[in-house]
């Protein structure tokens, strides 16, 4: 059985308690991410995501995460410096968590679990290029890796997942986020 997504508590990387539920009625894109993965550079297209339709009722939602090969070891206050000043990143961004495994956070628990699978043309290379480095990508429906992509509707339906090599304002994702908000 599902779990309300709005119900779920979630505390913001300034350390302030809220709730999934404060975003209702917006679309959503979450994804976890991390400062040192080589896909960080992608902080910039979620930005311009942002930037481009926060009046429009969208949000990019930044969960900061160290489960793939160490690479978010900071604290909230290096990870929102970091953020902040290598990329201007204005969107909400939250405390670290976990998003694979037994421990992982409720959020991530009901996001992989109302979407197990995701999409994305270079998914095969990207899992790839991961055993190449010599990293032992998760099996589904775990994340494969940082960076990995939820479009949640206005009324809170997990409408898409996209696979970390899709690039946050690549077109299927733009054109995803267009279709929501017009709905």
């Amino acid at each position: 059985m599902s779990v309300d997504l709005y119900t779920i508590p979630v505390t913001k990387i300034d350390g302030t308690v809220a709730s999934f539920g404060d975003y209702r009625n917006q679309v959503l894109l979450v994804t976890n991410v991390a400062s040192k993965c080589g896909l960080t550079p992608q902080y910039e297209g979620l930005e311009r995501l942002q930037k481009a339709y926060s009046g429009s009722g969208f949000n990019v939602l930044g969960f900061p995460a160290n489960d793939f090969a160490g690479q978010e070891p900071g604290s909230d206050k290096d990870i929102q410096d970091f953020c902040t000043g290598n990329f201007g990143a204005t969107f909400p961004m939250f405390s670290k968590i976990q998003v694979t495994g037994p421990e992982k956070h409720p959020l991530y628990a009901e996001l992989i679990d109302r979407v197990p699978t995701s999409t994305g043309e270079g998914k095969a290379g990207f899992i790839q290029g991961l055993i190449k480095f010599g990293e032992t990508p998760n099996a589904e429906p775990e994340l494969l890796w940082n960076f990995e992509k939820f479009l949640i509707s206005k009324d809170g339906e997990v409408i898409a997942r996209f696979s970390p090599d899709t690039l946050p304002d690549a077109p299927v994702i733009v054109a995803a986020i267009e279709k929501e908000l017009v709905k």
